[in-house]
């Protein structure tokens, strides 16, 4: 009869015990992408989060198979997108970061933001499928949180002003966009222009200022006038209903983003008020909403190619040079004028 080799037994139970990357992971406080990237040696993980990965992969003995050491000699070449599913604009940045990626050799990994799913699942989903580095749309997450993040891999962040010494970031100069709005309609003779808000957040934050700012250089402070809302259209709606139950509409409104605005042209369609005849509206984004012939709203332009284009080069310049000092890029925005804007019509006393 034959016998069983001990080393055999103890070489099944070591295999059947065998600690998992998920094990590493769990214990090292990282997600499991995040490990992969220390372990396969790749590069966007800090020196603290590799030394801690790599100490806990020794502590529990863990050893990559045959078929992940393979994998381990070729890079994933994948940048994580994170964009919001309901925003027109962030659909237009993704197509664009996409060719850009593409011309540079790397593939996009998308994940995206629902009433149901928040920023962080979203982000821990990207390093799960071995992004290298992360292009974040929008981020309303808090600047600390997105500094860890960017101390773990390279990290990118479009369209908010954020202060970091670890997240590089692409956006446009939101107040400059809403002061070029402003001057717009004030040069086409109006004196009554409110404001619809975004809300929440820096990027609401910079356009609010610079619609203040430019009341006041206008010498249309005593006119100023900031509805509060967001960036839905349902918004537009509500400031439209807001404005005409108050002291009437103004001659002239500035809605937070093409989505705001859109939801304003409805409501005021809907109650009969013309465009621009009686009332000018003027969006911020230059979307595809903006651009439909039966919208054709003048907005604000942030550019979405450049936009796209410096966030690719700035996410693989940081990969590919080892460059870890935080870089913004601050592009100029640019008003479009199209069909929602005209001269205010004069009252009886104005004429005479």
């Amino acid at each position: 009869m034959a016998t069983r080799d001990p080393r055999a037994d103890q070489a099944a139970r070591a295999a059947g015990s065998r600690p998992r990357l998920a094990d590493v992971a769990a214990r090292a406080g990282v997600s499991p992408g995040l490990a992969s990237l220390v372990l396969r040696n790749q590069p966007g993980p800090s020196v603290q989060t590799r030394t801690r990965v790599l100490a806990v992969a020794r502590e529990l003995g863990y050893r990559a198979d045959r078929t992940a050491s393979l994998l381990a000699r070729r890079r994933s070449r994948h940048l994580g997108v994170m964009m919001d599913v309901q925003n027109t604009f962030h659909a237009e940045l993704v197509a664009d970061i996409d060719a850009a990626a593409t011309a540079l050799g790397y593939d996009l990994v998308l994940s995206t933001l629902t009433p149901a799913r928040d920023e962080r699942r979203a982000t821990e989903t990207l390093l799960d499928f071995r992004c290298e580095a992360l292009i974040l749309l929008g981020p309303v997450q808090p600047a600390a949180r997105l500094d860890a993040l960017g101390g773990e891999l390279p990290v990118v962040v479009v369209g908010r002003r954020i202060s970091s010494a670890a997240v590089d970031v692409v956006r446009a100069a939101d107040d400059q966009g809403v002061t070029q709005a402003v001057g717009h309609l004030a040069a086409l003779g109006h004196r009554e222009v409110a404001f619809v808000d975004g809300g929440k957040g820096t990027i609401a934050a910079d356009r609010r200022r610079g619609y203040r700012r430019a009341m006041r250089d206008q010498g249309l402070a005593h006119s100023m006038q900031v509805i509060p809302g967001d960036h839905t259209e349902e918004a537009g709606k509500r400031a439209a209903a807001t404005l005409n139950a108050s002291n009437g509409l103004p001659t002239a409104v500035i809605a937070s983003n093409d989505r705001c605005a859109v939801g304003f042209l409805d409501a005021l369609a809907r109650l009969g008020v013309d465009v621009p005849g009686s009332v000018s509206v003027v969006g911020y984004d230059d979307s595809m909403l903006a651009r439909l012939s039966h919208v054709h709203l003048t907005t604000v332009s942030q550019d979405a190619r450049q936009q796209a284009d410096k966030a690719v080069a700035l996410a693989i310049e940081r990969l590919e040079s080892g460059r870890t000092a935080p870089r913004e890029v601050v592009l100029t925005p640019r008003l479009v004028v199209r069909g929602t804007t005209a001269a205010p019509k004069l009252s009886g006393a104005d004429s005479a």
